[in-house]
């Protein structure tokens, strides 16, 4: 009978444990999530405070930069208006002196075709040592001298001149479709590298070629239409020949040439198999200086273009 009652005991006591364990384990899920859902409340609220927070200090610095950034536009503005005025007095300024320096003196033009090359740096060089200001007609050349050459003629306070992208005659001067696309293409190309748009031309073998299958007025027409310059020679260094002229022959080419002319513009090339060309530069230079009655001078919109066919 005992056994019996203690049997029953111990059932009771299982089933107690057992419905206490399940109980514990619905009750306390609840618990934890309704704990967990409180705590995750009074985080999005205090998101949102700091949100609140973070909103203000911003607009209050945006204030701030507001004040900066109009400030700094009227300080732009102003200095602006003076460098204006400075530029324009200095402008002045240069044309007077301008006159005053070639006033009842030649004019003399050093042109160079076809650079950049090997040889440009030390053309540079010998200009910078003379205080001589020159005119570069370039074609398109990508590699990484180059474009350091273009830029160089440029902060130098040379005139970079369009010579052609290509310089390839027979498709330059295929059609005037050809010829457009051709002066287009190294205008944007110089534009791009120096961020100077050139406004001067010289066409491949001069105004005056014998191998362009478009009438050269057509090519001539346009240019002027688009506020393009074109520039020929009337003194040739002669450097143009296949063969590797003698410096001395280039430099009498150069001075001989001068006398009966009040604009010359001399006609050198800037290429790699040139390297008499850059010899002779120098004794160019000081002979033409000691006769005393010329200046050099770039090309610039002041300069009377030397043209061997006139547009009609």
């Amino acid at each position: 009978m005992e056994r019996t009652y203690d049997r029953r005991k111990r059932i009771r006591r299982l089933k107690k444990m057992i419905l206490g364990t399940i109980a514990a384990a619905i009750i306390i899920p609840v618990i934890l999530s309704l704990v967990l859902g409180i705590r995750v409340i009074q985080l999005q609220h205090k998101i949102r405070e700091l949100e609140n927070g973070l909103s203000a200090r911003t607009e209050e610095k945006g204030e701030v930069k507001s004040v900066f950034a109009a400030n700094a536009i009227v300080a732009a503005s102003r200095e602006a208006a003076s460098a204006r005025i400075v530029s324009e007095h200095t402008e002045d300024n240069a044309v007077e002196a301008q006159a005053d320096k070639t006033e009842g003196k030649k004019q003399v033009y050093l042109t160079f075709d076809d650079g950049p090359s090997s040889n440009t740096d030390a053309i540079l060089d010998i200009l910078r040592k003379y205080d001589v200001k020159a005119t570069f007609f370039v074609v398109a050349k990508t590699d990484e001298h180059s474009v350091s050459a273009y830029q160089k003629i440029v902060s130098e306070g040379h005139t970079l001149a369009m010579h052609s992208y290509s310089h390839k005659y027979e498709e330059i001067y295929s059609s005037k479709e050809s010829f457009i696309e051709d002066v287009e293409k190294i205008q944007d190309y110089l534009f791009q590298v120096t961020g100077a748009r050139p406004v001067f031309y010289r066409f491949p073998g001069g105004s005056a070629n014998t191998v362009s299958e478009v009438d050269m007025q057509d090519l001539i027409s346009w240019l002027n239409e688009k506020g393009i310059t074109y520039f020929d020679w009337n003194i040739a260094s002669g450097d143009a020949v296949s063969r590797l002229l003698e410096t001395e022959t280039i430099v009498e080419n150069c001075v001989s040439a001068i006398d009966g002319k009040n604009v010359c513009i001399i006609l050198m090339h800037d290429a790699n198999n040139r390297s008499t060309t850059v010899e002779a530069l120098s004794q160019v230079i000081e002979e033409i200086r000691m006769r005393g009655d010329s200046v050099f001078l770039p090309i610039t919109d002041e300069t009377v273009p030397i043209q061997q066919v006139k547009a009609e």
